[in-house]
């Protein structure tokens, strides 16, 4: 029982961090003009979810995460920023000032869509247990210009109001159409889940009903306590991103956690497609406590993944954004070493 109240206390904390960051967000988005730094390390910026999109048109590298906000860099090395990029609707089920979870930039048929969790804080939909579960879904909006701003499409909802979602990412399957891939939060469900929707061309809605790929529990890694100290497997899915090896197999890295630390693990599709069986890997992919990861290609050609790992500063609970180089040559992903830029 000390166990899984230690585990409740770990997740509240990440959530009232991430509520802190917040609260910084909206009372900075209230200035006329956000102050931007030059020459940022990257291991002096404090992010969640840390997201890189390689540009091919600008030549530069964009960085975002949790928050929305958005720092720019030429070598991954130096980084400018922080910039506002996010403009939603205030008249939106999201309301006048949304927190802004594990956004991510994509480019698509000239396009770049910032995929994102919104949540309208106090917007309560339900309520399991001790906990109130607030209106909270992935969602997608989109620009003519990498660093913004981003905007609302058509469609106003893209999942269930009645359904907690986060940390949506995108993948265009065998079959050629368009997918958002998110988490249905544990918070509800009790087994945290990770679906595919079909997204429309333009990508400014989705089609039909989620789709469940797998649940947590299907993790052979991942695990926490039960009531009684005996150990089960963690009911949190966490980060998903889709990529596929040189040999064209299919892969997804995502994250949970291995009793309280932070850790992230990968499978492998079937069959090749969304639709799987998804196969879970025995053991986790990337050292404890790093985890909700992306990958992306460097301009010279290297593969990269970016995550983002903890740790205690003056009491307080911080997240660094942290790469690490990965070869995709074979039939599966390997991290190989911590990249310094």
């Amino acid at each position: 029982m000390k166990i899984q109240q230690n585990y409740l206390k770990q997740k509240s904390h990440h959530v009232f961090s991430m509520f802190i960051c917040f609260l910084f967000f909206s009372a900075t988005q209230a200035q006329k003009k956000r102050i931007v730094k030059e020459a940022i390390p990257l291991d002096s910026i404090r992010l969640s979810d840390p997201a890189i999109l390689a540009d091919k048109k600008t030549k530069l590298y964009y960085m975002t995460g949790t928050g929305g906000l958005l720092w720019r860099s030429k070598d991954l090395k130096s980084w400018s920023g922080p910039y506002d990029i996010v403009k939603t609707d205030p008249n939106s089920w999201m309301g006048p000032n949304p927190m802004i979870w594990a956004a991510e930039l994509h480019f698509y048929k000239n396009k770049y869509y910032d995929f994102a969790t919104f949540t309208s804080k106090g917007k309560i939909i339900d309520k399991v247990g001790d906990n109130n579960i607030e209106r909270r879904a992935s969602h997608i909006l989109v620009s003519d210009k990498a660093d913004g701003p981003y905007v609302p499409m058509k469609d106003e909802i893209y999942l269930p109001a009645a359904k907690p979602t986060l940390d949506g990412t995108f993948w265009v399957d065998k079959d050629g159409k368009p997918y958002m891939i998110y988490c249905y939060e544990w918070l509800q469900n009790g087994n945290g889940t990770i679906e595919k929707i079909e997204l429309k061309p333009d990508l400014s809605g989705s089609v039909g009903e989620g789709k469940l790929l797998f649940k947590a529990s299907e993790s052979p890694w991942s695990r926490e306590k039960d009531a009684n100290g005996n150990d089960k497997p963690n009911k949190v899915t966490d980060g998903p991103y889709l990529f596929k090896t040189g040999t064209g197999r299919l892969g997804m890295i995502w994250t949970s956690w291995i009793y309280d630390v932070y850790t992230q693990g990968v499978a492998y599709s079937k069959s090749g497609t969304l639709d799987g069986p998804w196969i879970q890997e025995k053991e986790p992919i990337t050292p404890p406590n790093f985890g909700h990861g992306m990958l992306f290609q460097t301009f010279d050609g290297k593969w990269l993944m970016s995550v983002h790992s903890h740790k205690k500063v003056d009491g307080k609970t911080v997240r660094i954004p942290k790469l690490f180089e990965v070869d995709l040559s074979g039939d599966q992903l390997v991290v190989v070493k911590p990249y310094i830029p």
